[in-house]
């Protein structure tokens, strides 16, 4: 069996279990609809392929967003709105602590954008918790690229192998996989921590 040393941890969803609905529910009482608001904020072209790819700017975003909602205050507020409404999981703030006691290294690989990742950690100090990150608007392209993975073992320090990473998107795991990886679909983190035991992971 291949000896794991490093665990790469979600954080939408996971880390942060409740942000991008609370977000959505926010835009609510600046009369956006929740179509609206996952349109632009969720299924954007402008957000999934320019904005995440480092190829656009926190304010030509969000201020893209502003006019796209009717939004008529500053820019600045939407980020802010979106980070208000974000907390840590202290179970799994705790395991990703926990597993560094142990001796494993803590990864993030994500797909994301400046304001959200320096929002969080203003507000968190979250990246405390992890030994190296890789995200997608810092090397130009996102998951499921091989770049961003490339960049995920160099800045882990250790073998492909010896990397765990789940997704609950198929297309990232194989991409992963391809890599040497040691890679499988997330269903949720209970499931996770025992596939982590299952690798002989002390957790």
């Amino acid at each position: 069996m291949v000896m794991i040393k490093a665990i790469t941890f979600d954080l939408d969803g996971v880390y942060f279990p409740n942000g991008k609905a609370n977000f959505i529910k926010n835009l609510d009482s600046l009369g956006v609809s929740e179509s609206e608001a996952r349109r632009v904020f969720l299924q954007s072209d402008q957000m999934n392929k320019v904005y995440k790819n480092g190829l656009m700017t926190d304010k030509d975003f969000w201020a893209w967003a502003a006019k796209e909602w009717g939004f008529t205050g500053v820019w600045l507020e939407l980020p802010d709105l979106m980070v208000s409404g974000y907390d840590v999981s202290p179970e799994v703030a705790s395991i990703v602590r926990g597993v560094r006691e142990n001796g494993y290294k803590s990864l993030i690989c994500s797909n994301n954008f400046p304001a959200r990742v320096n929002g969080l950690n203003n507000r968190f100090k979250f990246l405390e918790d992890f030994d190296a990150w890789v995200f997608s608007f810092d090397v130009g392209e996102s998951k499921p690229s091989e770049k961003i993975f490339r960049e995920l073992i160099k800045r882990s320090g250790v073998a492909p192998q010896e990397i765990v990473f789940a997704d609950d998107h198929e297309e990232n795991v194989t991409a992963a996989r391809k890599l040497g990886i040691t890679a499988f679909v997330y269903e949720g983190f209970d499931k996770f921590i025992d596939r982590l035991r299952s690798l002989g992971v002390n957790v």
